[in-house]
């Protein structure tokens, strides 16, 4: 019996190190995924942090469940899932987050807000991959508790898109309902033009990840909890690399 699970253990690191190695050693092209198909809603959602809108009763819940950054919360800490849908205009996302200490540092948006509570949507609109890091290849959002949403430019500095995402939050007790509206744009999106956003349509691939940093009062966050697995040490990959990005697929 002993040989036996030895040799399941040798199997499995045969079939599970390859792909491992495929998502962090390879920068510039991104792994064959299975996407997760995201349902067209009939009905525009209202971005009112409530989840009553007739999409979010029949649309999947998926989890925020891989560690980033620091080890794995408690339940008591943290608990994280989120849906999608879609319409031409836009993409939707509702995130429910259970977290027992609401954190914002700093009354600036543009000061260290990843060390604040924030969801963090990541999208790539032509599911690409690559390095974007201080390009528009694709986005990082940072979602603050106030909604202002933030990333990095070209020129290396953070600025507001809050043109990008509309948002509501609503709280009861520690359990927070993040709606959000999110036009998307694509690689030749520049902060120095007036730029069309891309029109969705069925059959469209998306780069897609999203993550939630946890605060509970410390000067830094003390866990990033996010939708992918990542192989590796070095999981906190998304804002740099879109490779690591989850893909989606627009279905009617």
């Amino acid at each position: 019996m002993k040989h036996n699970n030895t040799y399941l253990i040798y199997i499995c690191c045969l079939i599970y190190l390859p792909i491992a190695w495929a998502q962090t050693a390879d920068t510039t092209t991104k792994p064959v995924q299975v996407p997760i198909t995201v349902p067209k809603a009939e009905i525009v959602p209202t971005v009112d942090g409530i989840n009553n809108d007739p999409i979010w009763k029949t649309a999947k819940w998926y989890p925020m469940d891989q560690p980033w950054v620091g080890d794995y919360p408690t339940v008591d800490d943290f608990f994280g899932r989120y849906k999608l849908s879609w319409t031409p205009e836009a993409l939707y996302i509702l995130v429910e987050i259970k977290d027992d200490i609401l954190y914002d540092q700093h009354s600036d948006p543009l000061t260290s807000w990843w060390n604040d509570d924030c969801v963090e949507i990541f999208i790539d609109a032509d599911n690409s991959g690559g390095e974007h890091q201080y390009n528009n290849n694709a986005f990082a959002y940072h979602i603050a508790l106030d909604g202002n949403v933030v990333d990095l430019d070209p020129q290396r500095k953070p600025i507001l898109y809050n043109q990008h995402i509309t948002t509501r939050r609503t709280t009861t007790g520690d359990v927070s309902v993040w709606e959000c509206k999110l036009t998307v744009y694509d690689h030749t999106y520049s902060e120095e033009k007036v730029n069309e956003p891309m029109i969705l349509h069925p059959q469209q691939k998306i780069g897609f990840a999203i993550a939630y940093n946890d605060n509970d009062t410390s000067p830094e966050r003390e866990n990033f909890m996010g939708s992918i697995f990542v192989a590796g040490d070095n999981k906190n990959q998304g804002w740099i690399n879109a490779n690591i990005f989850g893909t989606i697929l627009l279905v009617e």
